[in-house]
């Protein structure tokens, strides 16, 4: 199976513009291909997941990755699948956010020896001229066609600005940049990018001639891969001292029945052999299956050692032990009132189970929170010191536990 049949077996790939001149240049190494990421935090979530192991399948086929980082769209901000317009942020916040990327990229992409390439767009749209741009740039896009595209549809009812609009110009940009200064003959991204990368193909052939290499593919779900990074509580952080490695654990140990194996297909590298074998899984065998996604996804991010302990965590809550190796809450003097004791509602805010009281309430009343097996139903329930003189283990739903211990 070529490298290019496999992106297709594992639901990867949903629109090309010349699939026979993409799947030479895939499957014998010799796309140059890149994929933008927006800096709009100073982590990567899950979102970005279908991205990154894109990048590392194809390089591990030979191929050559450039990660561009948005330092200059960015101050623009991507109008696609937004209602308001992006807040924006200083220079020295995006340059903070781009640091954080490559280090968190480097774990899935081999950047040594010219191997793969990581670009900030900034190096070269922040110097354009304005004029220049509309005269050398502006000319070879059509408004009518613009305004057609699903990101500004979407908007054009609820306002969108001048500077949004020029979003996907600067995109384009990108692309024709990259082209000249890399070699880049390939682009990918999210069916929610496919009017940009379209414009970047275009701008190419336009400015160099219509023998220029310009390819485009977008990724199947990568729109959906965005949502992935969601959950109550806020995003899913790759970095572990916004998600630990057990929260990042849980969170696909728990997706749902529905969604596993189209996750495993996607995200994972095991052999596709082994995956088609649990197409027949069902029942219980599908808690089997978020074990082996939940554990893969988990070593990849965080490492085997991390990987191992975040499994033998969540096997022994669901079996009703004790998990050493459970996040944990830790508090202090100040963390109890005049009576020494905390309440059950302020001990879930500490804990970061819930962002505010009411929702914790709203948690008990509903019945979805425990402590040590035993459900909490009195929101006014409290706790002394001594309670958490042995293990104590606060949990929210089916998702969510925290040890909570006393310095």
């Amino acid at each position: 199976m070529t490298i290019y049949d496999e992106l297709v077996a594992r639901g990867l790939i949903a629109q090309v513009t010349d699939e026979e001149e993409i799947k030479e240049l895939v499957n014998t190494g010799k796309a140059v291909f890149y994929i933008g990421f927006d800096p709009t935090a100073d982590s990567l979530h899950v979102g970005h997941f279908m991205a990154l192991c894109l990048m590392k399948r194809l390089q591990m086929a030979g191929n050559k990755p450039i990660a561009l980082i948005g330092g200059g769209t960015a101050m623009i901000g991507d109008p696609s699948g937004r209602t308001d317009m992006r807040q924006m942020m200083t220079p020295e916040t995006i340059q903070h956010n781009c640091d954080c990327f490559k280090e968190q990229m480097s774990k899935f992409i081999d950047f040594s020896e010219g191997k793969a390439l990581m670009v900030n767009n900034a190096d070269w749209l922040l110097d354009l001229n304005y004029v220049e741009v509309l005269r050398e740039v502006g000319a070879c896009f059509s408004v009518n066609n613009m305004l057609r595209a699903e990101c500004y549809k979407q908007r054009m009812e609820k306002g969108l600005s001048f500077l949004e609009f020029n979003y996907m110009i600067m995109q384009s940009y990108d692309f024709y940049a990259l082209y000249q200064k890399y070699g880049c003959n390939m682009q990918f991204g999210g069916d929610d990018q496919w009017s940009n990368m379209l414009g970047g193909t275009e701008l190419i052939r336009r400015k160099l001639g219509k023998d220029a290499y310009a390819m485009t593919i977008t990724l199947l779900l990568n729109s959906e891969g965005k949502k992935m990074g969601k959950t109550q509580s806020g995003a899913v952080w790759l970095d572990p001292n916004k998600t630990s490695p057990f929260d990042f654990y849980q969170y696909w140990r728990n997706v749902d029945d529905a969604d596993v194996l189209k996750c495993i297909r996607m995200l994972t590298f095991l052999p596709l052999e082994e995956i088609e074998k649990m197409d027949a899984w069902e029942g219980s065998q599908l808690n089997q299956a978020k074990e082996i996604l939940a554990y893969e996804l988990t070593k990849l991010v965080h490492g085997e050692e991390e990987a191992v302990k975040a499994q033998e965590s969540a096997r022994a809550l669901f079996t009703g032990g004790n998990a050493a190796n459970m996040p944990t809450t830790t508090l202090t003097d100040v963390d109890f009132n005049e009576e020494g004791k905390i309440g059950i509602l302020d001990l879930m805010v500490k804990a970061e189970l819930v962002t505010s009281k009411a929702e914790a309430r709203r948690g008990v009343q509903q019945g979805g929170v425990t402590v040590n097996g035993d459900k909490v139903a009195d929101p006014f329930t409290a706790y002394e010191k001594a309670d958490f003189a042995e293990d104590f283990v606060l949990k929210r739903g089916k998702k969510n536990f925290r040890k909570v211990v006393v310095e």
